[in-house]
C-alpha cells in the first residue's frame, strides 16, 4: 500500500472509524438506555461522550517523532489535546463504565421530573433542548468531581486508573486459555439451545476483544507486531476469522456434506438452500432447519470443531508459525479465505483453509450418520402415506 501511497490513506481511514470506537460506544450505551426508557436518547448520549472526554488527560507526555514514526519521546508535553488513544481500544472499558452510568443517572432525572419545564406556549422541539439541561449539567457536575480527586489526590486520571486496575487485567484474562475456552465454547454451547451465542457471549466479550485488536493495529502500523512486543493473540479476528467462520460452529463441512453427498430429500434441500448463506458466514437455516438445536448427534461436531479451531490457533501464533493479527476490522460477513489474508496475510489465509478443511472431516460422519436418520423417517413416511 506505501509503496503506491494509499498506506496514509487507508490509515486515516482506520483512525476516523475504528480509531474512535470508544466514543461510538459511549454515545450508543448511554442513548439505547435512555431510549429504551421511553425518552429523548441523543442528549443523554451527547452527555456520555463529553464526560468521556472530561475523565482523560488533556496533556500528551509522549510524542512520536515526524521523521520516524517507530520512535517517540518523552522529553516534551504538549498541553490542550486530546490523545487519540483513548478514543479506540484503550478507551473501550470506560465507554461501557461511562454508557451505563449516564443512561442510568439520565434516566432517573426524567423519571422524577428533575428537568426545566417550559411554558405550553414554547415549541415542542425547544422545550426539548431545555429538559435535558438539568440531568445533563448534573451527569457533568459529577464527571467533573471525580476528575477532581483522581488528578489532584492520585496524580493521574480516571480513565487511566480504568484502564491500569480494569481493562488491561481484563484483556489478559481474554488473551489466553480462558479467552479462548470461553469465545469458542460457550457461543455454540448456547447456540445448541436456540438462543443466539454469538450475541450473548460477543456482547460481554467484544470490547476487551476489540481494544486487543486495536493495540495490535497499532503495533502493525509502526511495524512492530510480535508476541514479545505486546502483541495479542485472541482478538476479534481470532473470533470472527476462526471460530466462526462460515458461521458458528463452523458449518461448511456439515453444508458440503448435505450438498454432495446427503442421500435425505430434507439433507439435500437444506444443502442448496445453505451453501450461499455460508459463504457469508451465515448458517440459520441448518440451525433451526436441520436442525442443531437440541440434536445431540451433530452436538459433537458442532461444539469440538470451534474449540479444535481456538487451541490450534492459539498454537500456531503462540509458537510463531503464523503472525498475530494485524488488527484491521473485517465484518463478519466477509468470506472465508479473503477473511484469513486479509487479517493474516497469505499465513493467515492458508491456515484458514487448514481450519476448514480439518472441520469439515471432523463433521463428515456425524452428518453421514445423522442423514441416513433423517433417510429412514422418509421412507417410513412414504410408506404410511402409501
Amino acid at each position: 500500500m506505501n509503496k503506491i501511497k494509499l498506506g496514509p490513506l487507508f490509515l486515516q481511514i482506520n483512525n476516523a472509524s475504528f480509531g474512535i470506537m470508544a466514543l461510538l460506544a459511549v454515545f450508543g450505551i448511554a442513548y439505547a438506555w435512555v431510549r429504551d426508557a421511553g425518552y429523548e436518547g441523543v442528549p443523554a448520549g451527547l452527555t456520555g461522550v463529553i464526560v468521556h472526554i472530561l475523565l482523560q488527560p488533556d496533556t500528551i507526555h509522549q510524542v512520536t517523532s515526524v521523521t520516524d514514526p517507530t520512535k517517540t519521546s518523552t522529553a516534551f508535553q504538549v498541553g490542550g489535546v486530546i490523545d487519540r488513544a483513548w478514543l479506540g481500544g484503550k478507551g473501550m472499558v470506560l465507554s461501557i463504565i461511562v454508557g451505563l452510568l449516564v443512561g442510568w443517572i439520565y434516566t432517573g432525572f426524567m423519571r422524577r421530573n428533575i428537568t426545566i419545564k417550559m411554558p405550553e406556549q414554547v415549541p415542542e422541539n425547544v422545550a426539548a433542548s431545555f429538559t435535558s439541561l438539568v440531568p445533563a449539567g448534573a451527569i457533568i457536575t459529577m464527571a467533573g468531581v471525580v476528575h477532581g480527586i483522581t488528578t489532584i489526590g492520585f496524580n493521574t486520571t480516571f480513565i487511566e486508573l480504568v484502564y491500569k486496575w480494569i481493562q488491561t487485567p481484563l484483556q489478559h484474562v481474554t488473551d489466553g486459555p480462558v479467552g479462548v475456552f470461553v469465545i469458542a465454547f460457550m457461543p455454540v454451547f448456547i447456540w445448541w439451545f436456540g438462543v443466539h451465542g454469538a450475541t450473548i457471549i460477543g456482547g460481554i466479550m467484544g470490547p476487551l476483544l476489540q481494544a486487543n485488536s486495536a493495540d495490535n493495529a497499532a503495533l502493525y502500523k509502526a511495524g512492530h507486531l510480535s508476541l514479545s512486543n505486546g502483541a495479542h493473540i485472541v482478538t476479534q479476528s481470532f473470533m470472527d476469522q476462526y471460530l466462526t467462520v462460515t458461521g458458528s460452529g463452523l458449518t461448511i463441512g456439515l453444508v458440503i456434506f448435505l450438498l454432495v453427498s446427503a442421500k435425505s430429500v430434507q439433507g439435500k434441500t437444506l444443502g442448496r438452500m445453505e451453501i450461499g448463506p455460508a459463504v457469508f458466514n451465515i448458517n440459520e437455516p441448518i440451525l433451526f432447519g436441520l436442525p442443531i438445536v437440541l440434536n445431540p448427534i451433530l452436538a459433537i461436531p458442532f461444539i469440538l470443531a470451534p474449540l479444535i479451531s481456538g487451541i490450534l490457533t492459539y498454537l500456531v501464533i503462540y509458537l510463531g508459525i503464523i503472525p498475530p493479527f494485524n488488527g484491521a476490522y473485517v465484518p463478519w460477513t466477509t468470506p472465508a479465505v479473503l477473511s484469513g489474508y486479509l487479517v493474516g496475510g497469505w499465513q493467515g489465509m492458508v491456515w484458514q483453509i487448514i481450519i476448514l478443511a480439518l472441520t469439515t472431516v471432523l463433521y463428515w460422519p456425524f452428518a453421514k450418520a445423522y442423514d441416513n436418520i433423517l433417510l429412514k423417517e422418509e421412507a417410513e413416511t412414504e410408506a404410511g402415506i402409501n
